[in-house]
Order: structure tokens, then sequence, then C-alpha cells
């Protein structure tokens, strides 16, 4: 049986084939569970990242779009807005009004966004890191105080992504 979410998940994933979008693909882990999304992002130009080719997932819950998708790279990735295990950690994947008054209300999920909309702000936020917040403090604290180290982890990480 067809659900909301699923009628409107089939037709982001069409759009997305239709109609590619510089800097990511994505395509369904399996094709029997709309659910379970794999994504592919190539490292933004002039960053850190860039010629890196990361990989994620996006799940998505029978709620989408009243719920946000969780997003996690399964590529090795060192970034001040993703947790050491990968979960990726920004504003338009938290729903609900921010309890610490640190996120507007605008920047967080609204049932308008769509996976290409979250996918072009997870590739601006590896352009450009929110370390005022961070999921790793270790990386946040490099990226701010220590940069030279923080390049040369991330170009590692680059370095072992395109031989995967």
């Amino acid at each position: 049986m067809s659900t909301k979410a699923s009628l409107l998940l089939q037709k982001q994933l069409a759009h997305l084939k239709k109609h590619p979008i510089e800097g990511f693909s994505a395509g369904l882990i399996d094709e029997s569970n709309i659910y379970e999304w794999q994504i592919m992002i190539m490292g933004p130009s002039e960053t850190p990242y860039e010629g890196g080719i990361f990989y994620a997932t996006l799940t998505f819950t029978p709620e989408y779009p009243d719920k946000p998708p969780k997003m996690k790279f399964t590529s090795e990735m060192w970034h001040p807005n993703v947790y050491k295990e990968g979960e990726v950690c920004i504003s338009i994947l938290h729903e609900g009004e921010d309890a610490y008054g640190y996120e507007k209300a605008n920047e967080r999920w609204t049932p308008v966004h769509t996976v290409e909309s979250i996918l072009i702000s997870v590739i601006s936020m590896l352009s450009s890191p929110n370390d005022e917040s961070p999921a790793n403090i270790d990386a946040a604290k490099e990226w701010r105080s220590q940069r030279e180290v923080f390049n040369k982890k991330v170009q590692r990480i680059v370095r072992k992504s395109q031989d995967a």
C-alpha cells in the first residue's frame, strides 16, 4: 500500500533521476524500500573536501514530509557538523522548536523541504561549517584554531574516498 510519504519520495526520486543536480546523486539502497536512500556527494570545489567522493544514507519515516529524515555518512567524515559515527547535524534536519533558542524556526525542518533541498544544505555545510553548534567538538576546535591540522585530516579522508 502506498502512503503519502512513499508517493512523495517516489516523485522526488523520479525528479532527481530526470533532472540530476551537480554535486550529488541519490538512489534507493534496495528497490523494494523507498525509505532508505544511498547518497553520493562530491566534495565541493574550493573546500578541503574538493575531489572527495562521500557516501551517506538518508532514512525516511512513513511520517515524511511531516518528520525529517536522518542522514548518516557511511564514508569517513571529519567535520564540525557530523558526529563521529557519521550522523549529520544541521538545522534543516531538526524538527520542532529549538529548546535552546539557537536555531530559528525558519532554519529547521518544515514539510516543504525535499531530498534536493536537504542535499544542497549538506553541500553548503561542507563548504561552510557551523562551529558554534558542533556535533563533533574535536573537529570544531581544529577548524577554529588548527586549520592546517584540520585540512590535513580532511585531505587524508578525501584521498581515501577516491580509492573506495
